[in-house]
């Protein structure tokens, strides 16, 4: 099996070096594929691996990935990483997703993904090996040969949701995602921080107020797609982004944050998609 691997940078941190080098030794190839308005190539390891892309504009989590898988696709390879630049790898486990591919047959598997250690009331599976419904983007090996079966990630969505659709397009095919619990991936939440509420303990996520319209936006076009496929599942998404509406006025901007996803909502009676444009100009 060949493993190439794609980080998608906006406005990257120093820190994208260290996390770069928790997962470059394993593959073959990293695409870097770069939405910020300047270049960060100064800020990666220096390795022949890296193919550093350079948009000069934000072409969103969707476009950037379907970008890599060409390219990857064209280089022939069979597995992708996918990595956001605020992902590392836990230790040296990382080894174990490719092991995993190396050794079962996957030929039905679509995505093979790690734990994500992030702030959540979910609890970890007790179970080595399970079988989600949809895990994030980050930190996952995606089977190409699958991903051109099911069709690419959807670039109406721009960014968020965009992770999701693509796991419950595979589950919707007859394909699986199998993810490896004791394989740990490092991931950031928003600014993720947790506010006792009439002594219960709320997680607020303290995403951008954007961020906040794309989420409500994308939910909704998602539970469109796919409610006849699985209702139980986009019957408790709009159940979240209902509480959400509430927990967003514990943040700072909340008021501006639940605008944006009444925002959201009225843009997607509209069936707007792609890009959220302010006064015909991209923001």
């Amino acid at each position: 099996m060949k493993y190439v691997g794609t980080v998608i940078l906006y406005h990257p941190e120093k820190s994208i070096k260290e996390n770069i080098m928790s997962y470059l030794p394993y593959i073959e190839k990293l695409y870097v594929i770069d939405n910020s308005m300047y270049e960060n190539k100064a800020l990666l390891p220096k390795s022949k691996k890296i193919v550093y892309v350079n948009n000069k504009q934000n072409l969103g989590i969707a476009q950037s990935l379907n970008l890599a898988c060409t390219k990857a696709l064209e280089d022939s390879f069979d597995f992708i990483l996918t990595m956001d630049q605020d992902s590392k790898f836990k230790e040296k486990k990382i080894s174990k997703l490719f092991s995993y591919v190396n050794n079962n047959n996957c030929d039905n598997i679509g995505i093979i993904s790690p734990y994500h250690n992030i702030l959540t009331k979910i609890k970890k599976s007790d179970e080595v090996i399970d079988h989600p419904l949809e895990v994030m983007t980050s930190g996952n090996l995606l089977n190409l040969k699958i991903y051109q079966k099911v069709g690419p990630f959807n670039e109406d969505l721009f960014i968020d949701c965009v992770d999701t659709w693509m796991c419950l397009n595979i589950k919707k095919n007859g394909y699986d995602i199998v993810r490896l619990n004791d394989v740990i991936l490092e991931h950031k939440l928003g600014n993720a921080s947790i506010k006792k509420i009439f002594g219960k303990n709320i997680i607020c996520s303290n995403h951008a107020p954007i961020r906040r319209y794309y989420m409500m936006r994308n939910t909704l076009y998602l539970i469109e797609k796919f409610k006849n496929d699985f209702p139980l599942y986009c019957k408790y998404l709009k159940k979240v982004q209902n509480h959400q509406m509430i927990i967003v006025l514990l943040e700072k901007n909340g008021f501006k944050k639940f605008i944006m996803m009444l925002k959201g909502i009225k843009d997607y009676k509209k069936n707007i998609k792609g890009k959220y444009q302010q006064g015909g100009k991209n923001e």
